[in-house]
This record gives C-alpha cells, structure tokens and sequence, in this order.
C-alpha cells in the first residue's frame, strides 16, 4: 500500500484514466448534472448520465463503472437507482454509492439501506451521512452539510467497510478512506471547495472514474481524492472567488500533470 500513495503511482492512475478513458454511468443530482459530467470530461473519464428505468440496465452492462448519488432522488430515481445497482452486482461492475443527506431525511435513508444490499464497491460521503448509514450515534447532518468531523466518523466507517465488503471515504477538512483495516488520510483540498455546489457530488464521480481502471478500491478512492484534491488547492490559488474557482478547477483537471502532483499530494 506504501506504493500506491506514492506521486508516481496517483501519476499513473490518472495517465491510464486518461488514456482508456472509461465511461462513468451516472444517476445523480440535478442540480449538478451539466458540471459533474464537464468535470469527469475534464478529468479525461467519459461521462453518462442516463437514469430513465428503461435504459439503466442496459447502460449499466456497457459502463466501465457506476455512481450513484442521492441528492435529488424521487421514486422514479430511487427504482432507477435500484434496478442499476442490482445489474451492477450482477456483472461485477465497480460502482459507488454517495449517500446525500442520509440520516436527514427518511426516505432516502431508507433507500440508501436497499442499495447497500447491492454490495458498493466504495461508498464516499461527509462525516455525517458516513456515520447514519453505519448506523452509529452523532450523525444527522444539517441539510447536505455534516455536524461532524471525518474523525468523529471513522469507528463508523470502518464497521460500514466491514459490514460491506466497501471502501468507504469521509471526506472532510481531510479526507479519511478505509477497507476496515487500512486507513489511507488525503491532507490535499482548500476551503473554496466547500463555497460552490457540487464538488462532492464530482469527487464521487471521479473517483467511480477511478474505480474504472484500478484494480485496488482503496487505490483508486486514495488516488481520486488526491487529485481532485491538488486541482482543487491549485484552482483556488489564482481565483478571484467561487465562479473564477469552478472555472480553474476545470482546467486544472485538464492539465494537471506529475510534476504538480509530485509537489503537492499529501497521502499517508
């Protein structure tokens, strides 16, 4: 594992993600829809954003991998949401669960504990909605916002890791990522992430892009979260506020390179 936290080694997930590609099936927000697919474009991911009940299990055998996000859902989602899920744990696809504002509302947590019957790949949330669906005292969270902090959630997040088979991140002012027993923290981010809609909703995303082509969950989680991360940092240096921010953070995961990741990435 030592490796794999390495410069070099998020350098070449990001080269081969580049190179191959991969088309990222995504049923998620509304409100994020237009800038989760430009950010997985950016990235160098092909994005898909199919959630009809017709079509998602045909889109779902013709993905590289699948996320799922909870953060407009309704019925038609939710059947859409569970109808994927299921063909993904059918054919053995990657997929990724970002639970939005579970333990706030009751439905969507009810559907949340439905989708983890389908056995996540790797779930990524805030500290709050990590530590209601393990089910673990102190995590309601405040609309989509946690009340906690990702180290008030690891105990949760390493028996939701056990009790799934999942790799689960909270992620956070640093960002925590566990299988129940290996604990990877990601020290990279800057506070202008949280000042614009969405970019969690876009590190699911990118890290289901991940997902795609490492073999290694906890890799691949690890290494999206880095890079989303040092992009993130490096956007917020030469912004002038969250519009000129979202704009930079989509060149930078354009042109973000392995000199700029061999100074920045702060994973241990």
């Amino acid at each position: 594992m030592a490796h794999s936290l390495r410069a070099d080694a998020v350098w070449a997930s990001l080269s081969r993600l580049r190179d191959t590609a991969p088309l990222v099936h995504n049923i998620t927000n509304a409100v994020v829809t237009n800038s989760t697919a430009n950010i997985l474009l950016a990235l160098g991911a092909s994005p898909v954003m199919t959630d009809s009940t017709e079509e998602v299990e045909e889109m779902v055998a013709a993905a590289s991998a699948l996320v799922i996000n909870l953060g407009t859902i309704n019925g038609d989602s939710a059947a859409a949401m569970r109808l994927a899920a299921a063909k993904a744990q059918e054919t053995g696809l990657p997929w990724l669960l970002d639970p939005v504002a579970v333990g706030v509302l009751g439905y969507r947590t009810r559907v949340a504990g439905e989708l983890l019957w389908h056995r996540p790949t790797a779930i990524r949330g805030n500290a709050s909605e990590i530590m209601s669906l393990a089910g673990t005292a102190g995590g309601k969270g405040r609309g989509v916002d946690s009340t906690a902090g990702s180290r008030d959630a690891l105990a949760g997040a390493r028996s939701l890791a056990e009790a799934t088979g999942a790799v689960v991140a909270i992620t956070g002012a640093v960002d925590l990522i566990t299988d129940g027993e290996r604990i990877v923290e990601c020290h990279n981010g800057d506070p202008m992430m949280t000042r614009v809609t969405g970019t969690g909703c876009a590190v699911s995303a990118i890290a289901g892009a991940f997902l795609a082509i490492e073999p290694d969950p906890l890799t691949a989680v690890a290494h999206a979260l880095a890079v989303f991360g040092i992009a993130g940092e490096i956007a917020a240096e030469g912004c002038n506020g969250p519009g000129s921010f979202q704009l930079r953070l989509l060149d930078l995961l354009f042109d973000l390179d392995g000199q700029r990741i061999a100074d920045r990435v702060r994973l241990r």
